[in-house]
């Protein structure tokens, strides 16, 4: 016996046959088949207006987009079969790009497995599940790790907005003995994140590759990196523990104020070196650097994304100009302005033009020399443009 089926509007299936994933509510053929008739999780044969079918897909009545797909095939159960399959493909590729397991291990539809998000930092894995679909089958899922990579720990990381929407519980769930601290070798570095309080899932492994290429600019540069805040707002955030030198000894990424005393990056009066990178959103900050005559060899800019949804594009596009305007004032001649955007709803050309005007305002030229994306472990789907998220621009400034 076959899946249950879900009909598709006609002419909302072209996006599908080309290999996008995404099933809006308003494409389902609400007369076919009603959507209040199936339950968050079930699977679902997708036909198009003709009864062709377009694949198999776990699907939610309740959220916009309320379905993914998971094959091209009809009638195919997301199993422990075809997890097991998507994953061990993921990590062959994972294994031609790394020589050491620290990578993001799945990247959702990137890798074929929509709603499901795996960080990899050496034996203990962080996953992030986002879809009614996946949550069915986080035993399938955990059964699948074990047999791939035979982690000690696990971090089911729940408090996601996207989990909210789904209608999911938000409480973490930790399996083994998960570490305080989680060590990240990269680029000839070692970083100490926090494993359960960490940004995201703890680390931004997206960057790692304009992290690498930004560092070539630094040797001997004045960067705008840290400056000195209260513990308590560097707890929130990234901090350097500076060495005898007056160089970085030791990142630490949201660590608590007992950690971060411990450690010895708390100075007497009670104040950290904070990673601007936090804060670069401060226009305060921006204009304070620069009336104070603040000028910088290299200078980067990191925000959040500014265009959550596609009906904030227009006040976005206005955020990241101006956000891009301030930090190239603190460009001294002949310097790096390193500008990154992780907004799907932005494109490259958008952030390029944001640089450009930037440039204008200071009656200079931008001449880009890098651009770059997400690293080898955020495999862009091809027909989705949503999945190749990440833009960095490296460009000196020149009158």
């Amino acid at each position: 016996m076959g899946l249950p089926v879900l009909s598709i509007k006609s002419r909302n299936d072209r996006r599908l046959r080309a290999g996008h994933l995404w099933i809006f509510s308003n494409e389902v053929s609400t007369q076919k088949t009603p959507l209040k008739g199936f339950r968050p999780g079930d699977e679902v044969t997708v036909l198009d207006n003709r009864d062709k079918p377009l694949g198999s897909a776990c699907i939610n009545p309740a959220t916009l987009i309320c379905g993914r797909l998971h094959s091209f095939g009809p009638d195919v159960p997301l199993d422990r079969n075809l997890i097991g399959s998507r994953l061990a493909s993921a990590l062959a590729l994972r294994e031609k790009c790394f020589s050491e397991p620290y990578y993001r291990l799945c990247f959702s539809e990137g890798d074929f497995l929509p709603g499901l998000t795996i960080d990899r930092f050496g034996s203990h894995l962080t996953i992030q599940v986002t879809t009614a679909g996946m949550e069915a089958r986080k035993p399938l899922i955990r059964d699948a790790l074990t047999e791939l990579v035979h982690p000690s720990s696990l971090l089911w990381d729940n408090n996601l907005p996207s989990r909210v929407l789904e209608r999911l519980p938000t409480e973490n769930e930790t399996e083994g003995s998960v570490p305080e601290e989680l060590e990240v070798p990269e680029n000839g570095c070692v970083y100490l994140v926090p494993a359960l309080t960490g940004q995201k899932t703890g680390w931004y492994y997206d960057q790692r590759l304009n992290r690498a290429a930004a560092a070539k600019c630094c040797p001997g540069a004045d960067v705008l990196d840290s400056f000195k805040e209260d513990v308590e707002t560097g707890k929130n955030h990234g901090v350097f523990q500076m060495d005898e030198q007056g160089n970085v000894g030791e990142f630490l990424h949201k660590q608590t104020v007992e950690t971060l005393t411990r450690r010895g990056a708390v100075n007497a009066q009670g104040k950290v070196d904070i990673d601007t990178g936090a804060v670069m959103m401060s226009v305060d900050l921006l204009n304070s650097l620069y009336d104070k005559g603040r000028r910088f060899d290299v200078v980067s800019i990191d925000p959040p994304a500014l265009i959550r949804r596609e009906k904030d594009r227009k006040q976005g596009l206005m955020a990241y100009t101006r956000l891009n305007i301030l930090a190239s004032h603190l460009v001294r001649e002949g310097g790096v302005l390193v500008s990154s955007s992780c907004s799907q709803h932005l494109d490259a050309l958008e952030l390029r033009s944001a640089i450009s005007r930037a440039a204008a305002r200071t009656q200079r030229v931008a001449r880009i020399f890098y651009q770059g994306g997400q690293g080898p472990d955020h495999p862009a789907n091809s027909a989705m443009l949503e999945t190749s998220y990440l833009k960095c621009f490296m460009a000196s400034f020149t009158k």
